[in-house]
């Protein structure tokens, strides 16, 4: 029993002595809950009004009540505790402007699942916006669906389009599979700007097919591709062509460079792996390459002496990036004419070149006054005496040392870059990333050397 209250209302009912009080029934049959004695709601507070519903995202609380400003009145209407109609607010779950923040958060993977939970999820997350920079890889057996009568039909690609891919990845495919994907995929002509084929058995006719009739492709990538020939270089590349990567193909050597440089004036960046490119490929390229190229990569192209370094140089002066990884005949004579003639150089690849020696770091220092980033893998003659010529590049940013056997010398203890002194490496306070791998003299006093003299640099070990 409660007594009346003012005005004839009931009276809250009290709490007992023991601070219990007994709440009714709930209808989802869970029983008569309790407030147990000490919690905040019972703490110094002899009445308590009957609680208010829980708040939703249906029915939120009034902005007074979250202000902390009077409440309606318990008895009250309904329509005093919900400023508007419910249809008015959507639910958290599916606020479209909410949910477009917060899938930010999340990677690519995560939101391939998020997606799957619901229709507006999947609306949300299927904007461009979210999917830019990535490319989707596509191998060959995830191209069809296998009919209950044996037959193959090719996947419905509205997904990716959707998303507003553009640029592919396939993996171990053949003409008739690129044939297929142009026909199915809506945006093939126009929409997709960069292709990059793996480890296919593509041929001369599919490689012309594909940018014959992909017309929007102006960044192509050829790996392990041993199918299409030189000829087919000849026949299918076309000038709106500003990227190509070619690597790990047999059928690459002389005359498909002589096929790039004729028919890709435009050409911004080259990436090169071929075993059987020589010195005389180099000077192929004409002057209007000179001008637009401004990235040359030459991987294990194992036939290229310092002759070859001097046709790069004079064909492209203006080049920004620059590696010679793996060419193995590159000695330091041919460091020096990089560093004496393409002074514009920001990035410097000389990992896995076994002749390169603390010379070669002498002439990068003294003239490479840009360069930002230098890669010495593996250059097993570099000692701490090359590295103490480093110490005036002040804007040299990521160094890269992994698998340099002769640094740090384990004698300097800790004073590493000069032999004497402590400086060098240390000196570089613009550096951000060292990268330290494999290297037998880095102890951990050496890190603590680097920890105190380069305070902002990333130091990998």
């Amino acid at each position: 029993m409660s007594s009346p209250g003012i005005n004839g209302d009931p009276k809250p009912p009290c709490l007992p002595r023991n601070g219990l009080v007994k709440l009714p029934g709930q209808p989802n049959g869970l029983g008569a809950a309790s407030i147990t004695k000490g919690t905040p709601a019972a703490k110094n507070r002899p009445c308590q009004p009957p609680p208010l519903p829980p708040p939703s995202l249906a029915a939120p609380l009034p902005r007074a009540a979250l202000a902390g400003g009077p409440c309606p009145p318990a008895g009250g209407p309904a329509s005093a505790l919900v400023p508007g109609p419910p249809a008015e607010r959507p639910p958290l779950a599916t606020d479209e402007k909410i949910l477009s923040g917060l899938f930010w958060y999340f990677s690519a993977c995560e939101k391939c699942v998020l997606a799957q939970v619901c229709k507006a999820w999947r609306r949300v997350l299927y904007q461009p916006k979210f999917w830019a920079g990535l490319t989707p890889v596509l191998h060959a057996k995830e191209l069809y669906n296998v009919l209950p009568g044996g037959e193959k039909e090719f996947v419905n690609l509205q997904g990716f389009a959707a998303r507003g891919f553009e640029g592919f990845c396939l993996v171990g495919v053949s003409d008739l599979d690129i044939c297929e994907f142009i026909d199915n995929y809506a945006l093939s002509k126009k929409g997709v700007k960069a292709m990059s084929l793996k480890r296919s058995t593509i041929t001369d006719a599919g490689l012309e097919v594909m940018l014959e009739q992909m017309q929007g492709v102006v960044r192509l990538e050829l790996s392990g591709c041993n199918d299409f020939t030189e000829a087919g270089l000849w026949s299918s590349l076309s000038a709106r062509i500003t990227s190509l990567s070619v690597s790990d193909c047999i059928n690459v050597a002389d005359d498909a460079i002589a096929a790039i440089s004729q028919l890709l004036p435009n050409l911004a960046e080259l990436s090169l792996q071929a075993y059987h490119v020589t010195d005389t490929a180099l000077a192929y390229f004409t002057a209007r390459q000179g001008h637009s190229t401004h990235t040359l990569r030459l991987l294990s192209c194992w036939e290229i002496t310092n002759h070859g370094v001097v046709n790069v140089v004079h064909s492209l002066p203006n080049l920004t990036a620059l590696s010679l990884s793996g060419c193995s005949k590159v000695t330091d004579d041919g460091v020096e004419l990089v560093a004496e003639n393409l002074r514009k150089l920001r990035s410097l690849d000389l990992s896995w070149c076994p002749r390169i020696t603390d010379m070669a770091l002498e002439y990068v220092a003294c003239d490479l006054h840009r360069l930002e980033e230098l890669v010495l893998d593996r250059c097993v003659r570099i000692t701490d005496t090359g590295l103490s010529y480093l110490s005036t590049m002040s804007s040299l940013r990521s160094l890269y040392l992994r698998w340099c056997c002769q640094v740090p010398a384990p004698h300097t203890s800790g004073k590493w870059g000069i032999g004497e002194g402590g400086g060098g490496v240390g000196k570089l306070q613009e550096l951000e990333e060292l990268e330290l791998t494999n290297c037998p003299g880095a102890t951990p006093e050496l890190f603590k050397y680097f920890s105190q003299h380069l305070p902002r640099c990333l130091v990998i070990e």
